[in-house]
């Protein structure tokens, strides 16, 4: 163990951590002594974590298992431990975690104590991981100790020789505290007896030793100095005489060997010159190739482009003169059968002449039959009046089933257009419509009787349909329905493009679809791209472009070529919609959705064109306010709602006196759809009435209200033509009578 003294140094970092006068650190593993006092006294030595030792050889040693211990875990690896001395294989094992060791059953007296460690968990660092305290006998033995701020990961180190004494009661106890982390252990082993002090070389001022154990200096006499200064200056004289012999032996190889290398180094100059010079000739004729290989490559590429373009002009021409000479063949034999067939092809060409005649006598009478045909259909429907009421009543729900209510809504006289109310328990009052549909009609019921009137847009007609009623009776399920029940807005739709795709030889017809909302008095696009927050804002206005005719500009007009993007439009408007939630309905409508739909279209024969507009609205729930029992934004639409309502309810009143003045601008609802409710239009409305008891006074009030439309009387409907197109025939005659 003399060369320990230079694993230590004198670190004053090092000195900081040791709090007992005679121990020191070392870093580097254990080395085995070949005293054998050093193996006697040796009392035990502990693998922490790990196996039974033992070594063989000039210094046996043996290292027991773990045990003395309380407390901790066990941590094991497998990489090598540098600087692991004798017994490396102690460092790849470790006690960690809250942990102390008890070495009972000891005679009393002196000992010293070795620790050793290892960094093998925080390999990669950083320094201050693991920094704990070592208490011995309950005093701190050792401070604050971070070994991978000392060696490094997978290093050894020591603190050897720590002084401790046992009592009467033979136990020595070793205990571990963390500052920072769980503090660890590879081995313990305890020796007997006091450290010993052995004289191995001189400190910094030359006055002291130090000791062979703990690297502690030693004061020394000046005798003893003078004779120890003297040993090792006889000792360092004969290893530097060594030495120099060495050096000279080893300057003479040197020389011997650096002539041959020289001689070795010409011939290879030599070599390497005569190189240089073949491979430049080499890579001179290499590149001549290079272009002369290049530049045949070049030459027969041309040749065989060349050829290629020969062979194939010649086949053109040979395929030229063969179909040449078969159309020389071919028109002969035609100018012999023409020549034989000129007295035939005059009477071809009466008859021809007679068959134009006959096709167009047979347009004008088809084209007078259509007109007579779209008369006496339009005529067909003012005789059952423009405006035409059709009344449907939901059935109970589930919630109005369980508690058993009184209905109060008979159909004894459905099919005649008679509805029955049960008023006040006993009186009925019966109600007069243009159709009544029970609970048990389905949709395609509905559909059926509707049809008539909304493909009257391809004839040229506005046309528009709207469903009339409280929250919570049917109206959105009429109009919309479900994917696998759908309403009147998609059949309607459905309808006209497959009207159009029989016309299509005759009449050519552009569909276009928009989708609005009126909410809170406000016009809102339900197909802009923007978010609902903003299409709050962006406000929509009204324009007039002629006498009776509205347009919004700015809305998103889709043009539609089938009913699949009709479904996704109209469900795209559906989903932006504003919905909420009151004492009647959970999921209530809280604005009127009105859909647009455009047609324009054009006669292939007579070349008439037309541009006619169907509305199909969605009216919000017509309840009272005191019903729904609403407050804050609630209570704002719900006025909005009914103002619009009560708009409409005023148009229908002016329209039903013959008044003068349609008061039409008193609403967004009523102004967007002026130009469909008014002389000129048609008009289908669905008043939806719930059979409950509990809503008998909204139900009266919706039948009163459509009992009112259903007595105006509106003028007989006109075609819609397509001003833009008038005006482009204007122009085309003037600039015809100007040429």
């Amino acid at each position: 163990m003399g060369d320990g003294g230079s694993d230590t140094g004198e670190d004053p970092m090092l000195d900081s951590l040791i709090c007992v006068a005679g121990s020191s650190i070392k870093k580097s593993g254990f080395i085995a002594s070949h005293s054998t006092d050093e193996r006697e006294r040796r009392v035990i030595f502990v693998n922490a974590g790990g196996e039974e030792l033992r070594r063989q050889g000039h210094s046996e040693i043996e290292v027991e298992a773990d045990r003395f211990f309380q407390g901790g875990d066990v941590l094991r690896t497998d990489e090598e431990v540098a600087d692991g001395g004798d017994l490396p294989s102690i460092y790849q094992s470790a006690r960690y975690g809250n942990f102390c060791y008890e070495f009972r059953d000891l005679p009393p007296g002196d000992y010293s104590v070795d620790l050793h460690f290892a960094e093998i968990v925080y390999t990669n660092g950083p320094r201050g991981m693991r920094v704990f305290n070592v208490f011995i006998q309950d005093e701190k033995a050792v401070s604050e100790l971070d070994v991978y701020s000392i060696v490094g990961a997978n290093r050894a180190l020591q603190v050897m020789n720590i002084p401790v004494s046992a009592g009467k009661d033979g136990v020595v106890s070793v205990n571990f505290q963390g500052v920072v982390g769980s503090p660890t252990v590879s081995g313990i082993c305890i020796k007997q007896g006091a450290p010993e002090l052995q004289l191995v070389s001189s400190g910094r001022d030359g006055k002291s030793l130090l000791c062979d154990n703990c690297f502690a200096p030693v004061k020394l006499t000046a005798a003893e100095n003078k004779a120890a200064r003297m040993s090792f200056t006889a000792k360092y004289e004969r290893e530097i005489r060594e030495l120099k012999a060495q050096c000279q032996m080893k300057q003479d190889e040197c020389y011997e060997a650096w002539m041959s290398l020289t001689a070795a180094n010409q011939e290879l100059e030599k070599v390497r010159a005569e190189l240089d010079v073949k491979f430049f000739q080499n890579f001179t004729l290499g590149q001549a190739m290079e272009k002369e290989t290049e530049k045949m490559a070049k030459i027969s590429s041309k040749y065989e482009h060349d050829r290629r373009l020969w062979v194939a002009a010649i086949d053109e021409l040979e395929r030229k003169m063969k179909a040449i000479k078969s159309e020389h063949s071919q028109l002969s034999f035609e100018a012999h059968q023409c020549a034989n067939s000129i007295p035939g092809l005059n009477q071809m060409v009466t008859a021809v002449q007679s068959l134009v005649g006959q096709y167009d006598d047979l347009k004008m009478k088809f084209n007078e039959e259509q007109e007579r045909r779209k008369k006496l259909y339009n005529q067909l429907l003012e005789s059952k009046g423009n405006i035409r009421v059709f009344c449907r009543c939901r059935p109970l729900n589930m919630e109005e089933a369980s508690s058993r209510p009184q209905t109060v809504v008979e159909f004894t006289d459905a099919k005649d257009g008679d509805l029955g109310v049960l008023m006040n328990g006993s009186n009925k009052k019966i109600y007069k419509f243009d159709r009544v549909y029970t609970p048990k009609d389905d949709q395609c019921d509905v559909f059926e009787d509707a049809s008539p009137v909304a493909t009257s847009v391809l004839d040229g007609y506005n046309v528009c349909i709207f469903a009339y009623g409280q929250t919570g009776t049917g109206k959105t399920f009429t109009m919309e329905g479900t994917e696998q029940n759908r309403g009147v807005n998609y059949r309607t739709l459905e309808l006209l493009f497959k009207i159009a795709e029989d016309r299509k030889k005759t009449i050519s017809y552009d569909i276009s679809v928009s989708v609005l909302e009126v909410y809170n008095e406000q016009v809102r696009d339900l197909l802009a791209s923007s978010p609902p927050a903003k299409r709050m804002v962006v406000r929509l206005e009204i324009k007039q472009v002629s006498e009776g005719v509205n347009h919004v500009p700015g809305v998103v007009d889709m043009k539609v070529e089938n009913v699949d993007e009709v479904w996704n439009i109209l469900q795209t408007g559906s989903n932006a919609r504003a919905v909420g939630s009151n004492n009647v309905n959970g999921h209530s409508s809280r604005s009127h959705c009105m859909i647009c739909t455009v047609v324009r279209a054009k006669n292939l024969v007579t070349g008439e064109c037309t541009r006619s507009k169907l509305w199909l609205v969605d009216l919000a729930g017509s309840e009272r306010l005191a019903k729904t029992d609403v407050q804050g934004e609630r209570l704002k639409e719900a006025q909005s709602i009914n103002k619009s309502l009560s708009a409409l309810g005023d148009v229908i009143s002016a329209l039903a006196t013959k008044s003068s003045h349609i008061p039409y601008r008193n609403s967004k609802l009523t102004h967007l759809l002026q130009d469909s409710l008014g002389g000129d239009s048609k008009t289908l409305m669905f008043v939806q009435i719930s059979p409950s008891e509990h809503d008998l006074g909204e139900t009266v009030s919706s039948l009163n209200f459509a009992t009112r439309v259903r007595g105006v009387e509106l003028g007989p409907a006109k075609k819609q033509s397509d001003t833009t197109e008038i005006q482009k025939l204007k122009l085309m005659v003037r600039l015809n009578n100007f040429l």
